[in-house]
């Protein structure tokens, strides 16, 4: 048995679209499945929660963005029973690009269909102290971050620019611009980085810090070309200490993974991460947008996720 859950809403309504063709093959080939359709935010995470929460081994299927993948590993409540196979409709769709998942509906559906392949892989852990609570704590499958890059994020967010720019199958443009915009308005502060066994580092003028658990991150950007899912450690990259005009520089080589060795590109692996910022910054995890922080910390989940390959 298959369970589906799907976003409708993913770029722009396409998602819904997408499923309508991937049910008529299941119809056709008399597969057992169930289908979830999201309805709000973090509605994902209710789902696979109430899926997962009998302690049974599950298949459950993404249709959906990075976002609609961060909302279901959030929610599963026994990584080890349960495995999942995607359909990626995002408009970033870097979970896709960094595990090799084709973007082609037929290619992938045919994947979780036939294929036996599995492939077990690690997901990242931020905390991060709230109000009330000793801590939140949220798991992610491609990235979390702190800074411009996080800030990006929230404006592609809330910008009515990505949805027309989505129709026209321009929507990666969003991110180019919202980029360009931001690094003019961010501010580099003072911020503070503690890996495990107390390596510290202190940093004048940062832009941000972002934990990978792939390499890409904002819709193709390779940050940490070098980041595995498998390998039970994060690859933390901070980009700090240099004006804003080679910082402009340093943009479009990021593309390409070509900026690991310019100055003030920092990239470390580690298990575990603590970042301390003077000021409190924007955050997020997998692309999703959360209420500023200046005190968070990224690690390994204990358990990997077994993924259809």
């Amino acid at each position: 048995m298959y369970h589906f859950i799907v976003n409708p809403n993913a770029r722009s309504g396409l998602g819904r679209q997408v499923w309508k063709k991937v049910e008529e093959r299941l119809k056709e080939e008399h597969t057992a499945y169930q289908v979830y359709f999201t309805k709000f935010q973090r509605h994902a995470t209710q789902i696979a929660a109430r899926i997962t929460s009998d302690g049974e081994p599950h298949t459950l299927v993404i249709l959906g963005g990075d976002g609609t993948i961060n909302e279901v590993v959030n929610g599963i409540c026994s990584l080890e029973k349960t495995t999942v196979g995607y359909i990626p409709v995002g408009s970033g769709n870097d979970f896709a690009r960094g595990l090799g998942i084709p973007s082609d509906l037929t290619k992938a559906l045919d994947t979780i269909l036939t294929s036996s392949g599995r492939k077990k892989i690690d997901l990242g852990v931020l905390m991060y102290p709230v109000l009330m609570y000793p801590e939140r704590r949220l798991r992610f499958a491609v990235s979390s971050g702190i800074g411009y890059d996080a800030a990006i994020c929230r404006q592609v967010g809330v910008s009515r620019v990505k949805p027309v720019l989505n129709r026209l199958r321009l929507g990666k443009l969003s991110y180019v611009c919202f980029a360009l915009d931001q690094l003019f308005r961010c501010r580099p502060g003072k911020m503070t980085v503690t890996l495990e066994h107390g390596r510290t580092m202190h940093y004048e003028r940062t832009y941000f810090a972002a934990a990978m658990n792939l390499p890409f991150e904002g819709g193709g950007c390779k940050f940490c070309p070098d980041a595995r899912p498998d390998d039970k450690a994060l690859d933390l990259i901070v980009i700090a200490n240099v004006p804003k005009t080679y910082a402009l520089l340093i943009l479009p080589t990021v593309f390409f993974g070509k900026h690991t060795r310019l100055p003030g590109v920092h990239i470390f692996r580690c298990r575990k991460a603590q970042i301390e910022s003077e000021a409190a910054l924007p955050l997020h995890v997998d692309g999703e947008p959360l209420f500023r922080q200046s005190l968070v910390e990224f690690s390994i989940e204990k358990d990997p996720l077994s993924f259809i390959i």
